[in-house]
């Protein structure tokens, strides 16, 4: 069984990220892909973009065509119900009254995690060539690619301990509080299938041959600020991002009227987005007077992104950069190829790093947890710029710039 293609779009709520994806899923089709689309936001707009009625499975909207809008209830059902139910029932009998126990039941994020775990039903399928996902706006995609990490942990260190634990404790439990409703098997078992679940689909995600990140942004200027943001953290979690997207860009007939400005603003912000983008491909889609929904919209966006290349591509293939820490210290790496030491100037604002190689300049936006952190030293070799972080109390030396 070969390994389909998986390309995951996310961005901040309405930059056209439903579009941009429906837009590809249509075009890897086109290239005789047997192509899923599947939305994991739960404010679901991809049906109108496809112009077509979806449910919670995959249904043909064209020729080698399928999509389906993830419903979360249905997922949380097939994949939380024993433990929903034994929360359900110790709350219950502790006074809470049972629609309030209902939502309790269900953790902060887990609806939309269990949607995502799509992701790894179709892929292990066989049936589709291409998985492509509108995913949830980027932070809470940002959360949920996060939860693989802490559920390996978790289930390594926490799982047996405490199922051994609490089959230990059941019979005298059931002797001193008759009314304690100890988790069965089934709950064990529950949690355990979405931790072995969620470490199979980090894999998935990490395989840097199948699977990328595609970021959807207009050229506004928080936009791209927070678009940069999610690059460093999808480096910092080793996900590959293969391309931008920038979004309704004004063409220059916009620069003779009412636009002017706004066309002047936007070329401005493209400059951003090519220092903290690059050398990721930037892909680029104008402003269109007509709202991009249905076959031939689509198709018409779909061309201007892809033109020359295919839509199912790895469109690059290494993280251009990498953060790490331990022990109070971080390093960040870039790779700046064909690049020598004397041209490089180096500078921390806050918690942008700007990296300027002779007339280029590169920004990168730190997560808020560096805001502890100073710079301690940078060290440029093989091609790559190493820049040293230490804590503001750490007295330690730090590494020897060169």
């Amino acid at each position: 069984m070969s390994v389909p293609r998986t390309i995951l779009y996310t961005g901040k709520g309405g930059v056209g990220k439903t579009s941009v994806a429906a837009a590809t899923a249509r075009r890897c089709a086109a290239a005789g892909l047997r192509t899923v689309i599947l939305s994991t936001d739960p404010a679901h707009s991809l049906s109108d973009s496809l112009e077509a009625e979806l449910g919670p499975a995959p249904a043909e909207v064209a020729p080698l065509l399928f999509a389906q809008e993830v419903q979360a209830q249905t997922e949380m059902e097939h994949n939380w119900d024993a433990v929903s139910g034994w929360l359900g029932e110790l709350l219950a009998d502790r006074g809470v009254d049972p629609i309030v126990a209902e939502e309790l039941t269900v953790p902060p994020g887990m609806d939309e995690l269990f949607s995502l775990l799509q992701i790894k039903r179709h892929h292990d399928s066989g049936e589709f060539d291409a998985i492509v996902v509108d995913c949830a706006p980027t932070g809470e995609t940002l959360r949920l690619l996060s939860f693989p990490d802490v559920c390996t942990w978790w289930l390594e260190k926490v799982f047996p301990f405490q199922s051994r634990m609490v089959a230990a404790a059941r019979p005298l439990a059931r002797t001193l509080i008759p009314d304690l409703a100890l988790p069965g098997e089934a709950v064990f078992e529950d949690v355990e299938r979405l931790a072995r679940n969620l470490v199979a689909m980090n894999d998935i995600l990490r395989d840097r041959r199948h699977t990328s990140v595609r970021l959807v942004m207009n050229p506004d200027r928080m936009v791209v600020k927070e678009a940069m943001r999610t690059f460093t953290y999808l480096n910092l979690y080793g996900y590959l991002t293969d391309a931008v997207v920038v979004n309704r860009i004004f063409g220059e007939e916009a620069g003779r009227g009412y636009f002017a400005a706004w066309r002047e603003a936007q070329q401005e912000h493209m400059e951003l987005v090519r220092s903290g983008f690059e050398p990721v491909p930037i892909l680029t889609a104008p402003f269109y007077p007509r709202e991009v929904v249905g076959a031939e919209m689509l198709d018409r966006l779909g061309d201007e992104l892809f033109d020359g290349i295919e839509a199912h591509g790895v469109l690059h293939s290494e993280l251009s950069q990498g953060l790490s820490s331990e022990d109070g210290r971080a390093t960040l790496r870039l790779v700046l190829p064909f690049a020598e030491r004397g041209e490089i100037e180096l500078k921390k604002i806050g918690l942008e790093v700007i990296v300027r190689v002779g007339a280029q300049k590169r920004t990168i936006i730190l997560p808020p947890a560096m805001t502890a952190y100073d710079t301690s030293g940078a060290r440029f070799e093989d091609g790559a710029l190493e820049v040293y972080f230490a804590r503001a109390s750490d007295e330690a030396t730090p590494p020897e710039k060169s």
